[in-house]
């Protein structure tokens, strides 16, 4: 279809309450506001401003929709993301996301746009978008390899996996050979069931709904590097699915920073990564969402230090630290409490290796830039990205007991050294050099914004 022939849409963006889900929002936001297309972007106060400001070119093709999220018991005042509340409470949030039903539904209304664009937790948006009249897609910023693993819309709805051990095989409408499901302390150690009926409604419900009733299904991959579990997903589905390339972040879209510090903070880690050498320094970064314990976090930091390597690890503010640790590894190791600019960090080139709770953003980051993935999952679909990861041969994982998760400071040395320069693992660095080919490829992620925008075009209502 020749570029004249795509009209003009208004498509409405509308994430769920976490960064690592607002953030890809943004970007595929952006991407089809820079194709022509006018972008409404759906969230809280708080969360919109949390983002990277818009570049000049986009502020009259983007606008930001900010509707005040309902309070509900047992939920702070100031809390709009999954960010703000700990993991295992994050049903309360749902259930206040869920009163914003309303007022979205009054927007919808009055604004007319050609697409909905919505994720897993508005179970109740597609029915109410087919009501208006308004074409509705379900944007997973999993995988697909994830996304077959939690299975067909009707089997997410009857919500038949009841118990942990459900979650450690692999399901069986996966018709060739896998090792994709997760570990029992992967289900059982970051989850309790018993926050499940805050809202009423189980995630695996919500994702039944959000994918079933659906006109089409955009994911945040591509098949060139999973193209079994996108043909599987069309088989589960029976509706389009899109891939939408891996979106990666780019420098000037960073993630969100709560103060005007970014400049400084990014100074005085370059001034260290320059001190090191090339490939040599590991990158620690667990993610925005998930506690660590204090005897993990103790087990960590003892194996980053009897690794012998150099490290740059990003801790939350309130994580603490064996007592004179900071002063045992200073000069090899630093330690940064807070925010940084982690696509900054990983350009940089001195990083060889990132050590990660493997959410998929970060995973396309790191690949992205040819960065050794050493796995670490914690919450969520990270297990499943870990599993998918190895059997790509795209990573070392540190070894961990199969039913609670624990993890010696040793197994965290060894599995370091192993990723950055032991010979049995050059395999994987290779591999990874070569997926940063297509991880990294801008052009090869253009040409499925470019497919997507002509399939929303000749679709929409």
């Amino acid at each position: 279809m020749a570029t004249e022939e795509i009209k003009t849409m208004h498509v409405v963006m509308f994430p769920w309450l976490a960064m690592g889900h607002l953030l890809p929002f943004l970007r595929l936001s952006k991407l089809l506001a820079r194709k022509g297309h006018r972008i409404s972007f759906v969230s809280t106060p708080r969360n919109i401003s949390r983002l990277p400001k818009l570049p000049p070119d986009l502020t009259t093709m983007i606008t930001f929709v900010p509707f005040t999220l309902p309070p509900v018991s047992g939920l702070p005042l100031d809390a709009e993301s999954s960010m703000d509340v700990p993991y295992n409470t994050q049903q309360r949030l749902k259930a206040a996301f869920d009163l914003l039903q309303i007022p979205v539904t009054e927007f919808l209304r009055r604004s007319s746009p050609e697409w909905v664009v919505y994720d897993y937790a508005s179970h109740w948006l597609p029915k109410i978008a087919a009501e208006i009249g308004v074409s509705k897609a379900y944007f997973s910023i999993f995988n697909a390899a994830s996304m077959c693993f939690f299975g067909p819309p009707e089997e997410l709805i009857a919500d038949s996996r009841t118990s942990p051990e459900d979650f450690t095989v692999v399901p069986t409408w996966v018709p060739f050979e896998s090792d994709i499901a997760f570990r029992i302390h992967e289900i059982t150690k970051y989850v309790e069931k018993t926050e499940e009926d805050e809202t009423g409604v189980s995630d695996a419900v919500r994702f039944g709904y959000s994918i079933g009733e659906s006109d089409a299904v955009l994911v945040r991959s591509c098949p060139e590097f999973e193209p079994e579990w996108f043909g599987l997903l069309l088989d589960l589905y029976g509706k389009p699915v899109v891939p939408t390339g891996f979106l990666p972040l780019v420098m000037e879209e960073e993630v969100f920073v709560e103060n005007n510090d970014e400049d400084t903070t990014w100074i005085g880690i370059k001034k260290w990564l320059d001190e090191q050498r090339v490939n040599s320094v590991v990158y620690v970064a667990l993610g925005t969402e998930a506690r660590v314990t204090r005897k993990e976090l103790g087990e960590m930091a003892l194996g980053l230090e009897k690794s012998a390597l150099p490290f740059f690890w990003v801790l939350r503010n309130e994580s603490k630290l064996p007592d004179g640790y900071m002063e045992r590894v200073k000069g090899r190791g630093l330690v940064h409490f807070g925010w940084v600019p982690q696509v900054k960090i990983l350009s940089h080139d001195s990083v060889g290796g990132f050590v990660t709770h493997c959410g998929w953003s970060s995973v396309i980051e790191g690949l992205g830039l040819g960065r050794v993935p050493i796995l670490f999952p914690v919450v969520n679909d990270q297990g499943l990205n870990a599993r998918l990861l190895q059997g790509k041969g795209l990573g070392v994982e540190i070894p961990r007991d199969e039913r609670d998760g624990s993890f010696s400071c040793d197994s965290v040395a060894d599995s370091i050294r192993s990723a950055m320069a032991d010979e049995s693992d050059e395999p994987v660095r290779a591999k990874v050099k070569e997926m940063k080919s297509l991880f990294g490829n801008k052009d090869t992620d253009m040409r499925h914004v470019d497919e997507l925008v002509r399939y929303l075009s000749d679709k929409a209502r």
